[in-house]
């Protein structure tokens, strides 16, 4: 098992300014952490370097317009992280497949989340589709895949995370932007730095805005003075989500993608960005999943993880705007399946069948659900291995007297059955 809190931690929501590559994870959370409430590395540690690097920084924020108020304000209390520095260089380990991802966004529970906070918002975000042409149920499924509908917001203070980010120095110029930014919101008004918390590198809000976004995209659709995407109310989120994508050329009426079945011994190069009239694709044999031609949005790409005969999909200009807002495909394709199914849509018709270890989906969550009911635990099952299933498989496999490989197996799964 590996929680939805172990994908993210901001690192993909950098990919709101093109800075960074394809990364295969949303930005939600802090991996295993609620942050400085309950975690010491998240707290402001003592670090002369770091403390020198802010006071000569002072005068470079003074050339960009930050006013003296705003330095004292901002900065007051603001100190070295180092567990934000130790969540930079250990993003890899929670790269995942495109059916561990779904798994992770897109469980039947978070659908069922997915559709009654979609009622619950339902005027507002009917409002925002109204106000810029994104439609209601992709701003919610950002909102679901970024936050978890407003509950994971993280209580790291942001202005402590980008300058620990820019101090060190690996993407220095980025953090030191996003440090400057982060100040000219507290400039003017809009939060103050106490209320300015998000994720380990900077994201903030209900959609996860890294501050020089939030400066260029955020929105005050109510006119109430401020562009608030820091209060329980997400309104300001969630028109600025729709307002990114207005931005970015969403197609108003056309879909982002769809499900679609390839034929027997499909041989054609796929992936992102390998592009071709639907005529090719459909001359090549691709349908959609349960029969039916495919529509026709201009140009599109295939993508195809599991190849013919598992789950597949062809890939339209608003796709593409979706990874404006994280470049990751599995990213695109979590927020565009999880919107379809908040609409009313049903599950994958297609599966994706036994992974390396030669078991399915459902039968990764029984080995976890048998390792809990053995005492080994394995945390929620939702049939992706991660660390904590490996762990208690290892567990098991020494209590057992068996060689320990911490790998899941259909032998093990015998084996507690």
């Amino acid at each position: 098992m590996i929680t939805r809190r172990a994908f993210g931690g901001g690192a993909a929501s950098l990919t709101l300014t093109g800075c960074i590559g394809d990364l295969s994870l949303p930005a939600i959370g802090t991996p295993g952490d609620s942050g400085p409430s309950t975690n010491p590395a998240f707290r402001p540690q003592a670090n002369p370097d770091y403390d020198a690097w802010l006071t000569a920084f002072r005068g470079r924020a003074r050339s960009r317009g930050i006013s003296e108020d705003a330095l004292t304000r901002g900065l007051q209390g603001a100190g070295f992280l180092p567990g934000v520095i130790e969540r930079d260089r250990n993003q890899t380990e929670f790269r995942r497949s495109t059916e561990d991802y779904l798994a992770l966004v897109a469980s039947e529970e978070d659908v069922a989340l997915g559709r009654r906070r979609f009622a619950a918002q339902r005027s507002v975000l009917n409002d925002v589709e109204t106000a810029y042409g994104i439609p209601a149920a992709v701003c919610c499924a950002v909102w679901g895949v970024e936050s978890a509908y407003g509950t994971r917001l993280g209580d790291i203070p942001v202005i402590s995370a980008v300058s620990t980010l820019a101090w060190e120095g690996r993407r220095g110029q980025f953090f030191e932007a996003q440090l400057i930014a982060a100040l000219r919101i507290v400039q003017n008004g809009d939060t103050t730095p106490d209320r300015m918390l998000g994720s380990w590198a900077g994201a903030m809000g209900h959609t996860q805005f890294i501050p020089t976004t939030y400066e260029e995209y955020a929105v005050d659709f109510r006119g109430d003075g401020r562009r608030d995407i820091w209060s329980s109310d997400p309104t300001d989120s969630l028109a600025s989500t729709a307002s990114y994508f207005n931005r970015f050329g969403w197609r108003a009426g056309q879909p982002w993608g769809m499900e679609v079945q390839l034929p027997a011994g499909f041989s054609a190069s796929t992936g992102r960005d390998r592009r071709r009239s639907v005529a090719e694709w459909s001359g090549l044999g691709v349908r959609r999943a349960g029969g039916g031609s495919l529509p026709d949005h201009g140009a599109a790409a295939i993508h195809a993880p599991g190849g013919a005969g598992a789950p597949a999909w062809v890939l339209y200009h608003n796709f593409n705007v979706i990874l404006r807002y994280n470049a990751s495909t599995n990213y695109g394709i979590g927020v565009g399946y999880l919107s379809d199914r908040i609409s009313g849509g049903g599950p994958l018709r297609q599966s994706f069948g036994a992974d390396a270890s030669g078991l399915t989906q459902a039968q990764r969550m029984e080995l976890q659900q048998l390792l809990n009911r053995a005492g080994f635990d394995a945390g929620t099952p939702d049939g992706v291995v991660g660390s904590g299933t490996e762990e208690a498989i290892s567990a098991y496999q020494v209590a057992n007297g068996l060689p320990v490989t911490g790998e899941p197996s259909l032998a093990l799964l015998r084996r507690l059955r």
